[in-house]
């Protein structure tokens, strides 16, 4: 698998319930799972059309215990793991999961100096090409909610090279940095709202139809934190959080209808509601399972 240093590569779910889960994600965005599991543990690829998205894993039982909930984890590609480990510390993150072999890779899983926390990669085992912008099923925007934005790129333009994009549209914050690996933009980072109480990394998922999405996300247990709201032009995104209290976003069009139509916004928003869920993204890591 080619990967592009610097990026986003792979993406996890960790959960309690992974029938569930592996339901839950066919309805609302279309994935097939496809089981890849080792001797060790249960593992399942998620799958739109001919791409690899991420993998689906059980939230191991000592992780519980210590309070880690369901959440999703993004790898950042890496060519030297053990220099990017050693640099995370002089710059002031903490090393949760030291380099370990795995069934996807070389991993690490680390927290910038603020307390977000997301994984790295060397050596992906699985995936697909980079996503186009707005293409059907990937993850298509990668979100930092910072305890202060400005520090925080700065953390992660030191660490991965990433730099400032500009964006062809007003951002829905003047405080919204967009971020780019080489010319490719990943997604923004900002200053996070008072109500959420740990930053934490965010991850959108693209739809054809948002109505369409947004409706299977309640119709099979999950919610609707935040949303529908246009971001600019014809795009627009929903927060939300999946029947085992993980929380993803998604984005994509409306119909001229649904938006005529439209009932009020989520009554959650981004409040206290919203962040009490938002805190148990803590990540507690036992320990990534060897292959």
């Amino acid at each position: 698998m080619l990967e592009q240093t610097g990026a986003f590569v792979w993406y996890e779910l960790m959960t309690n319930d992974l029938p569930a889960a592996q339901s839950f994600y066919r309805k609302v965005v279309g994935w097939e799972a496809q089981d890849a599991s080792t001797t060790q543990f249960d593992y399942r690829i998620f799958n739109f059309r001919a791409a690899q998205i991420g993998g689906l894993i059980e939230l191991p039982h000592e992780g519980r215990r210590m309070g880690a909930m369901p959440r999703w984890v993004g790898y950042v590609a890496v060519q030297d793991l053990v220099g990017t480990v050693e640099r995370i510390k002089t710059l002031g993150g903490t090393v949760y999961l030291p380099p370990t072999d795995s069934n996807i890779g070389r991993v690490s899983v680390i927290a910038d100096p603020q307390t977000a926390t997301l994984a790295l990669i060397n050596g992906l085992k699985y995936g697909a090409r980079p996503a186009n912008p707005g293409e059907l099923g990937r993850v298509g925007w990668h979100e930092l909610l910072a305890a202060e934005g400005k520090t925080a790129f700065a953390f992660y333009s030191a660490l991965f090279g990433w730099v400032k994009a500009e964006a062809e549209a007003a951002t829905p914050e003047d405080s919204y940095q967009l971020f780019a690996a080489g010319d490719r933009t990943l997604g923004g980072m900002f200053t996070k709202f008072a109500a959420t109480p740990v930053p934490f990394w965010l991850y959108y998922f693209d739809v054809a139809d948002l109505d369409a999405a947004t409706d299977a996300v309640r119709a099979e247990g999950g919610q609707v934190a935040q949303g529908p709201l246009q971001i600019w032009g014809d795009t627009w995104i929903a927060r939300c959080i999946d029947p085992q209290g993980a929380m993803f976003a998604l984005q994509g069009k409306r119909s001229k209808a649904a938006i005529d139509r439209a009932e009020p916004l989520s009554t959650l928003t981004w409040s206290a509601d919203w962040g009490g869920i938002s805190s148990r993204g803590r990540v507690v890591v036992p320990g990534k399972p060897k292959e």
